[in-house]
């Protein structure tokens, strides 16, 4: 398998659009033409933005897409900060003190009360016409969706969609995979200090299979995973933890119906957990850092036992 840089030095000049690395969140390039198109606008638009949205579902891409928007605003010199909706809402949405690039995850989680506030942060912001701060909203749900549904303050959907980037989940990137995989693997082999290791015969097949519910997220893990299982730097088919969960999803309608009980929000969070922390042998650390959340949090979700066990 050729390492990143090889791929590019034989493919310049092709016409495609590279695979490029974010050396700390992700390939940020692919050969997708949805992809291929959603950087063009983001490189388009972002001098001139000071709001924006960026939707797409869990771990497909939203905050490296927000990262390269952030490299080609007019903030690339103040800060990227990262912060969760409602925390900031709650400590730090001084309009007045606002500067660099604000990337707000889970918009789509405020209250009636945080949506009013982030409503009136963004008409003052718009009032001061200042190139200081742009403010990237992230959401799982489309948010003019929510709109309509009566979820979210209509006046706030619009102006936080008057720019949108809709970001493509894996499963409609299969193109991408291979690349993916092969950039993901050399930056697992460099964080664990090991020598490269490639994909051996019919494990990208596998991976192609797979519909990549979890997105880029799960590959990483999944590759992760693997990675501590693959012998003379090789990673079998075997070795990637896929069977079960595709045999979950493709058994007969009648045998995988569940009790109400178990559709519960709490339960569908628990058994996705569960999924990661399988893939990662029990090691809660690398669970939880995969998942974005606080080992506290990863305690909480799977019980007190978690604790115990750890």
């Amino acid at each position: 398998m050729q390492t990143a840089a090889q791929f590019q030095s034989q493919t310049s000049g092709s016409g495609l659009r590279l695979l490029e690395v974010d050396s700390v969140h992700g390939p940020i390039m692919g050969v997708n033409a949805a992809w291929r198109k959603l950087l063009l606008q983001v490189e388009m638009v972002a001098p001139h933005l000071q709001i924006a949205a960026i939707e797409g579902e869990q771990g497909a891409g939203k905050q490296t897409l927000a990262r390269y928007l952030h490299e080609h605003s007019l903030t690339a010199r103040l800060p990227f900060q990262r912060r969760d909706a409602r925390e900031w809402l709650l400590n730090e949405a001084d309009p007045s003190q606002l500067s660099g690039f604000i990337y707000l995850d889970r918009v789509d989680l405020l209250a009636a009360p945080g949506q009013n506030l982030l409503l009136a942060v963004l008409k003052s912001m718009q009032d001061r016409l200042t190139g200081r701060a742009l403010v990237v909203a992230s959401s799982h749900v489309p948010l003019r969706q929510m709109a309509s549904q009566g979820l979210l303050i209509p006046d706030l959907a619009f102006r936080l969609t008057a720019v949108r980037f809709a970001v493509p989940p894996l499963r409609q990137r299969k193109e991408d995979i291979a690349m993916l995989a092969q950039t993901l693997l050399e930056r697992i082999c460099a964080r664990y200090q090991q020598r490269p290791v490639v994909l051996g015969p019919g494990a990208l097949a596998r991976l192609l299979q797979h519909q990549w519910p979890g997105n880029v997220h799960e590959l990483a893990s999944v590759l992760e995973a693997a990675l501590l299982e693959a012998e003379n730097g090789m990673i079998r088919s075997e070795d990637l933890l896929l069977p079960t969960y595709l045999e979950a999803r493709t058994e007969p309608q009648q045998q995988r119906t569940a009790p109400i009980e178990n559709l519960q929000l709490d339960a569908m969070i628990h058994r996705h957990v569960q999924y990661v922390l399988d893939l990662n042998h029990g090691n809660k650390l690398r669970t939880a850092r995969q998942l974005g959340i606080s080992r506290s949090t990863l305690y909480r979700i799977l019980g007190n036992e978690a604790i115990l066990t750890h």
